[in-house]
């Protein structure tokens, strides 16, 4: 929860620091920007935990493959 709290905050203040020193007129040019990163933001964290638990998971099934062929080897 305090990772979506601070996306949503940082992408409010990066609006309003863009609103200040650029100026009102070119604010909606940067909106969709904005969106986006924030959107990116959230789903990264996600992203990397999924590729991570994919390669604990080959890792473990490749132990568990290599351990039943070592068993199969020792009973012929």
């Amino acid at each position: 929860m305090h990772h979506i709290i601070g996306v949503v905050i940082g992408a409010i203040v990066s609006y309003l620091l863009l609103i200040i020193m650029v100026g009102s007129e070119f604010s909606d040019k940067y909106l969709p920007a904005i969106v986006i990163g924030a959107i990116v933001a959230l789903l990264w964290p996600w992203f990397i935990g999924l590729m991570l638990a994919r390669r604990v998971k080959n890792r473990r099934d490749e132990q568990i493959q290599a351990e039943v062929e070592r068993q199969m080897a020792g009973k012929s």
